[in-house]
């Protein structure tokens, strides 16, 4: 499977605002800054399609993305060190929790952590969250073009047992840069999203 075609179709904050078409969904979350926009530029073919910046924060409502008038990506706002005020931080933090523990069209989330990185405790705070609520899990590891081949494996298996994961728990190497693991991703989503729920 890949993106023939991708539209965006709305920002919301409440359960009301989410399309109720009933197509699967595939969620990305991860903290503030981790590449979650430039990611979904790629998979999606569509620079600027999800907006980027340097500025952690940036996604700040829970963005729908049409894709092949077949599958909704959901681009959720960056957790972490958003520099915002902590009231639309816990308004963030509700809308999310909302979103990931009752949403039956929700097919995948797919955390994104940075691979240069061990993740933080918001990264498994998050991880706990999907668990709890019972949606399947894939973890990305972004910008692996910057970690060095040699530290590839090791920086691996310290995202895997950072985050307590199982031993047959799959951590996907992702770059925006070098489309790194975008088949990989693909072949996930496709599956999924030919399954009935």
């Amino acid at each position: 499977m890949k993106a023939t075609s991708a539209t965006f179709v709305k920002s919301a904050m409440a359960v009301d605002q989410y399309p109720a078409d009933g197509r699967p969904e595939f969620a990305f979350v991860g903290r503030s800054n981790v590449g979650k926009s430039s990611l979904l530029n790629v998979l999606l073919g569509r620079k600027g399609l999800a907006k980027t910046s340097g500025r952690p924060g940036k996604t700040q409502t829970v963005n729908f993305f049409n894709v092949n008038d077949r599958i909704y990506f959901v681009d959720l706002p960056g957790y972490g060190y958003a520099k915002v005020p902590v009231q639309v931080k816990d308004q963030w933090g509700k809308v999310m929790t909302a979103y990931l523990q009752d949403r039956p069209p929700l097919r995948l989330a797919l955390q994104l952590v940075d691979a240069r990185h061990k993740p933080s405790e918001k990264d498994d705070e998050m991880l706990d969250l999907l668990e709890k609520a019972r949606v399947p899990t894939l973890v990305v590891a972004t910008k692996i073009d910057k970690v060095k081949r040699s530290e590839r494996a090791k920086n691996l298996r310290r995202i895997r047992e950072t985050l307590r994961l199982d031993d047959d728990a799959v951590v996907l190497p992702f770059s925006s840069v070098t489309k790194d693991g975008v088949k990989e991703l693909w072949r996930v989503i496709g599956e999924l999203s030919e399954l009935s729920f």
